[in-house]
C-alpha cells in the first residue's frame, strides 16, 4: 500500500519543465513520483529503505539565519522558463544552505571519454588552440579563476574548494591556481582520474608543495572489469600507480577514493575498496561511495538505480564490522566544521551519509567511531546549542576513547583547521553522497545543497542544479 510522506517540486527529465512531485512509501522504499503534461507519468526509486530514511530524517539538523550570495543571472532562462528557481540561480534568496565546498571548473578536456559523466567532458586532450576545432568552449582564464577564488573567499564562509573539471591535471597551470587557492583557504582539493599523476611522481610533487590539501581520486573498484564498463579502458594499474607516486609527494599526502557506483557493475566490490583503502591507510584518508547520477553522458537505467541507502547495506554485508546504523546524515558534519568557524553543513538529510572507522594497536579490524563516540548525544547537544558549538564537558562526557577525546577536544579548543586534520589523519572517513539527475530531483535537496560551483560570471551555483540544468555540454 502507498503512503505518501511528502510533496515537492521537481523537473520533467525530458523539457524541465517545473511540475508537482510527491515522495511516497511502497514496500519499505521511497519513491519520487511526477507528471509532465506534455511526457507524461515518471516515477523513480528514491531510498530503497524507509526506516532508515526516517532516522535520518529525525536525526537532520536544519540550520537558521542562512546568509547567501546572490548575483543577479547573465544568462538567459531555457525557452518557455520564467526567471525562478532552479533556472536563475545565484544563489538566491530562497537557498537554504551556505556554501560549505565551493567548486571550480578549470577545464572541459579530458584524457579519458567515459562512457558515464555528469560532466560530459570530451575525450581530447589538445590545448587551447584546438578546443573551438572539437566543438567544445574555452577553458576559463587563469584570471577568471582566481577571480572565482576571491568571489567564494569574499562571499562565503566555505570550508574549502575543489578544482574539477574535465580533468584538471591537463592544465599546465594548476600548481599555481592551487597556491593561490592556499592563500585564501586551508583546504583545496583536485578531483583528478589520476592519469598524469601514475605517469610522473615529480609531478605528484609539483602539485602537493603547492599546497594540495587532498586528492579526489576516481576509483571505481579493485579488478578492471569496473573501469571497462565505466571509463572505457583497464585503468587498475594506473590507479594504484598514481596512488604509490603520491604517497612519496611530501610530508603528510592524502587521497580519498571517489568510486562511482553503478547497480550490478561494481556495487559488489564496496567492501573490497573500503579494504583497500585500510590497507593504504597512510595516504588513503577516506572513501567517499557516489551512486550514478543520471545526466551529462550517462544514460538513464532504472536498473542501474543505486541509492544511499543501498551502498550503507552493502557496506554492512560486505564488511562484517560496519552496521548502517554506524552512519549518520551529513549535517551531523557541522559538529566538526562549525568547530573551526566554517559553515555549518545544511545539506538535506537524503543528500548522503558518512562514518569514521577507529584503528587501535590492540584490535585485529577496524571499529565504527559510534564504539567510542555517542555520536546521537553530541548530535542532540549540538542541535539544541543555541551558537551551534559543542562545550568541552558535552566532549568529553560522549567520548569513551583517551585518544580521540584528545584529538577532538583540540579541535574544540583550538578552532583550527590543523587540528580537523590531525584528527582525520587517525581516522579513516567512509561516506557517500548522490547527486541528483533530472529523474529524481528534489527541490528540497536543491535549496539545502552545499557544494556550490563559481562561474565566471559571479554567479556560485547549486550542484546540481548546474549539471542538470546549466552545464553547457
Amino acid at each position: 500500500m502507498r503512503t505518501v510522506i511528502g510533496v515537492t517540486k521537481s523537473i520533467c527529465p525530458v523539457c524541465h519543465r517545473v511540475i508537482d512531485a510527491r515522495l511516497y512509501e511502497d514496500g519499505g522504499a521511497v519513491y519520487i513520483a511526477k507528471n509532465c503534461p506534455e511526457h507524461g507519468h515518471f516515477k523513480d526509486l528514491y531510498w530503497s529503505d524507509y526506516q532508515l530514511y526516517k532516522r535520518f530524517k529525525a536525526q537532520d539538523v536544519r540550520i537558521q539565519n542562512v546568509r547567501v550570495v546572490s548575483v543577479e543571472s547573465k544568462s538567459k532562462s531555457e525557452p518557455g522558463q520564467n526567471a525562478s528557481c532552479p533556472f536563475a540561480c545565484g544563489l538566491c534568496p530562497s537557498h537554504e544552505s551556505p556554501t560549505v565546498l565551493g567548486i571550480i571548473d578549470v577545464t572541459s578536456r579530458c584524457n579519458l571519454r567515459c562512457p558515464v559523466c555528469f560532466a560530459s567532458s570530451n575525450g581530447y586532450g589538445y590545448g587551447h588552440e584546438h578546443e573551438h576545432e572539437h566543438g567544445y568552449g574555452k577553458d576559463p582564464t587563469a584570471d577568471e579563476i582566481k577571480a572565482i577564488i576571491d568571489n567564494f573567499a569574499t562571499n562565503t564562509n566555505a570550508a574549502g574548494l575543489q578544482f574539477s573539471g574535465g580533468e584538471p591535471t591537463l592544465r599546465a597551470d594548476l600548481p599555481e591556481l592551487i597556491s593561490y587557492a592556499r592563500q585564501r583557504f586551508e583546504h583545496v582539493e583536485v578531483d583528478t582520474n589520476g592519469i598524469k599523476m601514475a605517469q610522473s611522481a615529480e609531478y605528484c610533487r609539483e602539485i602537493e608543495s603547492a599546497g594540495t590539501s587532498v586528492i579526489y581520486l576516481q576509483f571505481d573498484g579493485v579488478t578492471d572489469l569496473p573501469y571497462e564498463k565505466l571509463r572505457g579502458r583497464k585503468l587498475l594499474a594506473i590507479k594504484k600507480k598514481a596512488i604509490e607516486n603520491h604517497r612519496k609527494a611530501g610530508p603528510k599526502p592524502a587521497i580519498v577514493l571517489v568510486p562511482t557506483l553503478v547497480k550490478g557493475v561494481n556495487d559488489d566490490q564496496i567492501g573490497a575498496i573500503i579494504k583497500f583503502a585500510m590497507e593504504n591507510r597512510d595516504i588513503i584518508r577516506g572513501v567517499n561511495f557516489q551512486p550514478i547520477s543520471f545526466c551529462g553522458r550517462t544514460p538513464y537505467r532504472a536498473n542501474e538505480r543505486i541509492t544511499v541507502s543501498d551502498v550503507l547495506r552493502a557496506i554492512e554485508e560486505q564488511t562484517g564490522f560496519m552496521h548502517k546504523n554506524d552512519f549518520f546524515p551529513p549535517s551531523l558534519m557541522s559538529m566538526l566544521l562549525t568547530s573551526i568557524g566554517k559553515s555549518e553543513v545544511g545539506c538535506h538529510f537524503a543528500c548522503g551519509a558518512f562514518s569514521y572507522l577507529v584503528f587501535l594497536d590492540d584490535k585485529n579490524k577496524p571499529e565504527p567511531i559510534t564504539r567510542y563516540v555517542d555520536m546521537e548525544r553530541l548530535a542532540a547537544i549540538y542541535k539544541d546549542k543555541e551558537r551551534g558549538k559543542i562545550s568541552l564537558i558535552a566532549a568529553l562526557r560522549s567520548i569513551r576513547l583517551e585518544l580521540l577525546k584528545k584529538l577532538f577536544i583540540n579541535v574544540i579548543k583550538s578552532h583550527d583547521y590543523h587540528d580537523l586534520s590531525s584528527l582525520h589523519f587517525k581516522l579513516l572517513f567512509i561516506g557517500t553522497m548522490h547527486f541528483m539527475d533530472s529523474y529524481n530531483f528534489d527541490f528540497g535537496r536543491l535549496r539545502r545543497c552545499v557544494i556550490h560551483y563559481g562561474l565566471p560570471d559571479g554567479r556560485i551555483v547549486p550542484f546540481c542544479s548546474y549539471n542538470n540544468i546549466h552545464r553547457r555540454v
